[in-house]
């Protein structure tokens, strides 16, 4: 005779067993279904006045669905020698001239507005970097250029960008966050240090800074005062200056910052942090608690394989898109795990390839729009086709 307590564990399995087996297969297809894109060719529109881009270094998406991207712009005789125009002699008739650094373009790719560059009142970044549109309409600027050595008989060298600037969408300075060469160290609650990014909070009226290639550390301000408010390094832990070693993916993750290139703010309120040379999402609370991590393309070595972060546009942000600027491509991350799914593009010139993708933002529709800095310097547009199969390989 079987015992009871065998006859109860027996039905019990098969009951388990059943349940499993009963899951709907839509349900399991479904969970396994990742986002799908198509490069749209023939978006952005051309540039009026024959403009030209410099590397695309910020995309931002505002309320409206207009997309923003601020470029680092080139000189005209940069321009021109792309043009075939500034060669001696001239080779062509003079055609192009360098675009406005901020452009705002609508959702069928026409060119809504433009400014940019130096004026009264505020310090135009050197190198411009990372670009954000709040809830408002306001425009954040970010600056990344280094402190070049200085030249013999040419003066003082110019100062590293240290600061962010806010403007109204029309190019209106109202607010900036730091000064040219003013820096004092990733302890600093007034001064920045080579800034790549921004997330905007309008719940609490905050923008936090990735603060990002010198001082390596997130560092929060009130968005309308610009005071202080709170600063962490990696794993939520004091900053710490010392320099970072070289990244091995062998060994084990490094304990502070090495690049912070971006920082998002999902619909939860969690913090996503881009540490581009340590490949790696590190997610935080609002606070700087520390959360979890995840590592992209693990063996990426140089500058990295996490460039910037934008979040799938379902109610859950069930996925993150990630840039990478070194293996030329965006991979689909599951927001809940952090692992790799698939991914979108290959490096190359043609349209949905990449060189170096670095920027990535999405709309209310789901669709992507990428930045290529380097030699890429354009602004591409993926059409959200809904989910399906993974395409893209798996690092």
């Amino acid at each position: 005779m079987i015992p009871s307590n065998h006859l109860l564990r027996s039905f019990a399995s098969l009951a388990l067993g059943a349940a499993i087996t009963l899951i709907p297969l839509s349900a399991q297809r479904a969970s396994s279904q990742v986002p799908l894109f198509q490069v749209d060719p023939l978006w952005p529109k051309p540039l009026p006045n024959h403009w030209i881009l410099g590397s695309v270094t910020g995309v931002s998406v505002d309320a409206q669905d207009h997309i923003w991207l601020v470029h680092r712009g080139m000189d005209s005789l940069t321009a021109r020698t792309e043009a075939g125009t500034g060669t001696n002699p001239p080779t062509a008739e003079s055609c192009c001239a360098p675009a406005p650094f901020v452009l705002e373009f609508d959702q069928a790719g026409t060119l809504l507005n433009s400014w940019g560059g130096p004026g009264q009142g505020y310090d135009w970044p050197r190198t411009p970097a990372g670009i954000a549109v709040d809830s408002k309409g306001n425009v954040w600027i970010a600056g990344i250029a280094a402190q070049p050595a200085a030249l013999a008989g040419r003066g003082p060298a110019p100062p590293s960008d240290a600061h962010v600037l806010k403007f109204s969408r029309d190019g209106k300075l109202l607010r900036q966050i730091g000064q040219p060469g003013r820096i004092e160290g990733s302890f600093s609650k007034t001064t920045l240090n080579r800034p790549t990014s921004f997330a905007l909070d309008p719940a609490t009226n905050e923008v936090y800074v990735a603060d990002g290639i010198d001082n390596k550390r997130v560092v929060v301000f009130d968005s309308e005062t610009g005071a202080y408010k709170r600063h962490w390094g990696a794993y939520g832990r004091p900053t710490n200056e010392a320099p970072r070693p070289t990244y091995d993916p062998d060994k084990p993750p490094d304990q502070q910052f090495n690049v912070v290139s971006c920082v998002r703010i999902a619909g939860d309120g969690l913090v996503y942090v881009c540490d581009r040379r340590n490949d790696r999402i590190q997610v935080f609370k609002k606070d700087g608690t520390f959360v979890k991590e995840g590592f992209v393309s693990k063996s990426t070595l140089g500058e990295g394989s996490v460039w910037d972060v934008a979040f799938s546009r379902d109610p859950q942000q069930r996925f993150l898109y990630v840039a990478d600027g070194s293996d030329q491509k965006v991979w689909v991350v599951r927001r809940d795990t952090l692992d790799v799914v698939s991914s979108v593009g290959a490096g190359g010139r043609w349209p949905g390839h990449f060189y170096g993708v670095g920027n990535i933002a999405a709309d209310s529709k789901g669709n992507l729009y990428t930045g290529e800095t380097y030699e890429g310097k354009r602004l591409q547009k993926f059409v959200f086709k809904g989910l399906g199969a993974p395409a893209g390989e798996k690092p």
